[in-house]
């Protein structure tokens, strides 16, 4: 029996010896990306920018600092400075008083703006407003305040019946100033920072203590500080290592003055890099700070990276 032909498929087949008419010419080529080397995709592409600009920006300063202090006689000069050891007890006054001060008021001023009220509320927003502002302006008001002729507390005081101190004059007024120029500055932004740990508190745990009896004063430090306890260490070593970087507090209130008896770490360095000339000097201050500033740096790390912080 013969096969009936179809003759559609019989007028699309070719002729014996003739190519089939072209077709729609079909890209299997992948794209580029795909083509690249197995370690090369998008992420490292994307990624190269950033490191160019981080060995440019990070890198190269840090290594040329550190190629520039590295002069054994730059310490030898510092350690016989009465400046500088004058400037190292300073730093430690400045940043043990200003860090533990500043950290336990917001601790105590969270527990104020923990309570729900409107005008509380009212109230946190304002006092924001001294760590919401720029740092300069700010504290060259303080400084223009504390002007001993025509400054504004002196006025105040002078009304008063108040003796103006000497805040400007006296290297004991001009660190009290300074410190506290720092407090004003940052105690807003710690303060929030104690209120949000102080909001995630269960509100269970509160009422399992008062029915055990812990209220008040109890509850605060058998309850609410032992929860805050990773909160604040963390916060403390964070606060430490930037009020050892604080160059503004000291040298927009004081300027290291009188006779460079206020200066800290911070500021001494830029004075000899950039005052005195001295560029190796300068970098030798900054560098000296290191001992301290490395170790905090890696505990902060450390308690960061742990689980449950």
């Amino acid at each position: 029996m013969t096969k009936p032909v179809d003759e559609r498929q019989d007028l699309a087949r070719p002729a014996e010896g003739q190519e089939p008419p072209p077709r729609g010419k079909r890209n299997d080529t992948p794209p580029w990306p795909s083509r690249l080397p197995p370690l090369v995709n998008w992420p490292v592409v994307f990624a190269i920018p950033f490191v160019i600009t981080a060995m440019l920006v990070v890198v190269y300063p840090v290594v040329y600092g550190f190629w520039m202090g590295a002069d054994p006689d730059l310490y030898e000069d510092l350690f016989t400075d009465e400046t500088y050891l004058r400037t190292v007890w300073n730093t430690l006054v400045f940043v043990g008083v200003g860090v533990n001060l500043k950290l336990v008021l917001a601790l105590l001023l969270s527990g104020f703006f923990a309570v729900g009220s409107w005008w509380i509320r009212g109230l946190l927003a304002v006092s924001l407003l001294p760590w919401a502002i720029p740092s300069v302006p700010a504290l060259l008001s303080i400084h223009w305040m504390l002007n001993p002729q025509w400054g504004m507390l002196g006025t105040l005081l002078g009304s008063l019946g108040i003796p103006n101190p000497d805040w400007l004059i006296d290297s004991t007024w001009g660190m009290t100033a300074a410190i506290g120029a720092h407090i004003w500055k940052w105690l807003p932004f710690w303060t929030l920072i104690m209120l949000a740990a102080r909001m995630a508190i269960p509100q269970d745990v509160y009422e399992a203590a008062a029915v055990d009896g812990a209220t008040g004063l109890r509850r605060f430090f058998w309850v609410t500080f032992p929860m805050l306890s990773n909160v604040f260490l963390t916060s403390a070593l964070l606060s430490t290592i930037w009020t050892l970087s604080d160059y503004n507090s000291i040298h927009f209130v004081t300027g290291g003055g009188p006779a460079d008896s206020t200066h800290v770490l911070a500021t001494l360095g830029v004075r000899y890099a950039f005052d005195v000339g001295d560029v190796e000097q300068g970098v030798a201050v900054a560098l000296s700070a290191l001992p301290v500033i490395v170790p905090l740096i890696i505990v902060l790390v450390r308690r960061l990276g742990r689980e449950g912080f």
